[in-house]
């Protein structure tokens, strides 16, 4: 009797762990009717507010697009970059999808989609100077996103030690206007980004040589795969049917 007590413990044990473990991501959004996207409400063109207030961009486009073809709504919610991991993991926001970088040390805290664009960290100077080289970043005051990329991508290279100064600021808009001032020599900032503001100024020069070439894919919580997969599909689902290409061309020019 022991023995049979001790096996329907067992037993019970397995299908309580079974039923704990079960990723219900997806059945969840599809319950809610919708999912929450975090996003630096500042990071043209890929999600940033236009002169209506309304939230715009490549990464919104595909957001949309993905949660039509899902059945549900899409909210966004705009977030502090250095933070907007925090938000996830504590629930706060279903996925990250604002041209984030995949790097190891994220993905240690997230998980990723697969990847569905390919950008590189160059440097951004005033116009009417020499695009820069990374070597010529040497004894200069650079500025660049808290907690991004480009951040990274500076700190991790061998010119960071003889960097005079490396400012950080909130927001990428931050740190160019700082530049356009004068109060910095250079900005390390995404390609796409900063090439989309200056097609507005044209205040900017740039380098094309990169720092790092920078994989965008949309981040999860790690125990989320069945979210995870449901985006995927769609998104090679529009890659194959040429709504992702419209997408691209409309906000980067480019397929």
């Amino acid at each position: 009797m022991k023995k049979i007590f001790l096996i329907m413990l067992m037993i019970l044990g397995l299908i309580c762990g079974t039923a704990y473990g079960k990723d219900s991501s997806l059945e969840e959004v599809k319950e809610k009717g919708y999912f929450i996207v975090g996003l630096d409400a500042t990071f043209a063109p890929m999600g940033f507010r236009d002169e209506n207030g309304e939230l715009v961009g490549f990464d919104i486009d595909l957001a949309k697009e993905v949660a039509k073809r899902m059945g549900v709504e899409v909210k966004f919610k705009p977030c502090e970059w250095d933070g907007i991991i925090f938000d996830l993991r504590s629930k706060k926001i279903d996925m990250v999808w604002n041209g984030m970088s995949i790097t190891e040390q994220r993905k240690k805290q997230v998980a990723f989609s697969e990847t569905y664009l390919i950008d590189g960290q160059i440097i951004f100077t005033r116009k009417g100077t020499e695009p820069a080289k990374i070597k010529d970043l040497a004894g200069k005051t650079v500025g660049v996103q808290l907690g991004s990329s480009g951040a990274l991508a500076v700190e991790k290279n061998s010119i960071s030690s003889q960097i005079k100064e490396i400012k950080k600021y909130s927001t990428n808009v931050e740190a160019l206007l700082d530049l356009e001032a004068g109060r910095t020599d250079a900005v390390v900032m995404d390609s796409v980004s900063g090439k989309y503001y200056n097609s507005k100024k044209d205040t900017l020069n740039y380098s094309e040589e990169s720092l790092s070439d920078e994989h965008y894919a949309v981040a999860f919580r790690k125990n989320d795969k069945a979210l995870i997969e449901e985006i995927n599909k769609q998104l090679i689902n529009m890659k194959n049917d040429g709504t992702f290409k419209k997408i691209s061309e409309k906000w980067l020019g480019r397929k």
